[in-house]
């Protein structure tokens, strides 16, 4: 650990800050009297020098708002341990004036924790969710610098670039994906000097290792689960040689055994894969991850070859309050509130939309195109390249949508359609722009087309409906069409007391 010297005690940290200062003050660990930094430092000073980080009081960019977060935080691998970084460190860092702090791998902080009395003066350094501490943004800081060195660091006072943060001391831990080996954030702890411990380093390293354990767990079981629900498509093929990949191309089960390396690198688009030994494989695409099966066995449901294919079948169903539902290829699946917003956006948009519009759209005036860059490089990593266009951004054929459905459906007139293709609301959580806007138009315009229509048997559909059964106008309304010896009237009386009630 190279950037993670520890065993001084926290008296002779305090007093080394002075040192530390000389040194900086000589300029930046030029070899003046005071002496050289420590090469993790110096290494780091001259990467955030040549990506012109400024030195005098410069404060990290704001990359997320905080009304942008909840959808970046859920997204994030880390939420999934969040409650065992809060109940190992928080605890902790509110008891020695610390703050906790959790980023993602290009070192945006996404969670902050700690002490109350602390987290003022943090805000006044920029130490706060949303920005961003890579060493190109903020010059030598823990969090920065071991995203950069990919090892846990700790960096004292004037060890920071940016004088702004002399009287701080950090120590970080970078956190990796079990699964692809891959950095995907750090953890921090930072306070001012007086607060320093040399076990800092120890702890924070540790919590890293049980983070990255949790999350061998979590993929251990979804391993499980993917091999559960996908080892009938391997017993299919009676004995020909396949292969069941997670997402990422690890071999999750195989036949015959130990017949397939461990990871098999699978490119955007791909259809076909050439493995080490010469051997052919087609490749088809899973609802979470690849099976690969002979040329001549391949099933049907396969990845195209490039964009300009035949599209892929893509139906969203996103009314109603089960969640929004995708189903690629046949295979159906749970969509998160983001990418089904895009899908809905892109869906009202066959001819695409740019960067600028689909933010305005998503996110209102205070949107960020950057953010809304980085949610569709997520979303076509799970779908495919070839599904989601860019420039401008355009799904490559229009989905099969409910609610496309029931707007049709209403413009044409077919009442009864419409109501047979709406399972409730529009994304009811959704507060994006263009989805409250269709919602609204789809809720209106449907339940005044029923209300017009005098007809019984779609008005009870409708008070039975989701969008029905808590409106009294429209339950009145049937009451005074309903003959008194109608079987429906009773219970139709009843919700209707009740509404008024």
């Amino acid at each position: 650990m190279s950037g993670a010297e520890g065993g001084t005690s926290a008296e002779e940290m305090v007093a080394d800050a002075h040192r530390l200062r000389r040194i900086y003050d000589d300029g930046l660990g030029a070899g003046g009297s005071a002496g050289i930094p420590r090469p993790v430092v110096s290494d780091s000073w001259q990467r955030s020098l040549a990506a012109h980080v400024d030195p005098e009081g410069r404060l990290p960019p704001l990359i997320y708002l905080a009304d942008e977060l909840k959808e970046v935080r859920t997204g994030h691998p880390l939420h999934a341990v969040m409650p065992l970084l809060r109940s190992t460190l928080v605890s902790i860092a509110d008891e020695a004036m610390h703050v906790m702090l959790v980023t993602d791998a290009d070192g945006t902080v996404l969670w902050r924790d700690g002490a109350h009395g602390l987290l003022h003066s943090a805000d006044d350094v920029g130490l706060v969710e949303g920005t961003r501490w890579a060493e190109e943004t903020i010059g030598t800081n823990a969090m920065g610098t071991a995203l950069a060195v990919d090892e846990p660091v700790r960096i004292h006072s004037a060890e920071h670039l940016v004088r702004t943060y002399h009287d701080w001391t950090c120590v970080a831990a970078p956190v990796h994906d079990p699964d692809t080996g891959d950095t995907i954030g750090a953890i921090d702890i930072s306070g001012p000097l007086h607060t320093v411990h040399p076990a800092l380093v120890q702890l924070v390293t540790a919590t890293a290792h049980l983070a990255e354990n949790q999350l061998r767990v979590r993929l251990a079981i979804a391993d499980e689960r993917l091999r559960v629900k996908n080892m009938p498509h391997l017993a299919a093929l009676r004995g020909s040689e396949g292969a069941l990949l997670s997402a990422s191309g690890r071999v999750i089960a195989s036949e015959p055994y130990g017949l397939f390396p461990e990871r098999i690198r699978l490119d955007d688009g791909v259809d076909r894969v050439q493995l080490g030994d010469g051997r052919e494989m087609a490749v088809e695409r899973l609802a979470e991850g690849y099976l690969l099966v002979p040329p001549s066995r391949r099933r049907g449901r396969v990845v195209p070859a490039a964009p300009t294919g035949a599209p892929r079948p893509l139906e969203l169903r996103f009314t109603g309050g089960g969640g929004p539902r995708v189903t690629l290829d046949g295979e159906e699946f749970a969509a998160t509130l983001r990418p089904a917003e895009i899908l809905t956006a892109l869906a009202l948009h066959p001819d695409g939309l740019s960067g600028e519009q689909l933010t305005l759209m998503l996110y209102g005036e205070d949107g960020n195109p950057t953010t809304v860059r980085g949610e569709i490089h997520r979303l076509r990593s799970s779908l495919g390249a070839e599904l989601l266009l860019t420039r401008p951004y355009r799904l490559a054929a229009g989905p099969q949508a409910d609610f496309l459905r029931v707007r049709a459906a209403l413009r044409d007139g077919r009442v009864s359609d419409a109501l047979d293709s709406c399972h409730g609301e529009l994304l009811p959580r959704s507060d994006a722009p263009a989805v409250r806007e269709l919602r609204d138009e789809l809720v209106v315009g449907l339940r005044h087309a029923v209300l017009a229509s005098d007809d019984v048997a779609l008005l009870h559909r409708f008070v039975v409906h989701p969008l029905g059964t808590d409106d009294l106008e429209a339950h009145e309304l049937l009451l005074d069409l309903l003959d008194r010896d109608d079987p429906r009237r009773a219970a139709v009386a009843a919700r209707a007391e009740h509404l008024r009630d």
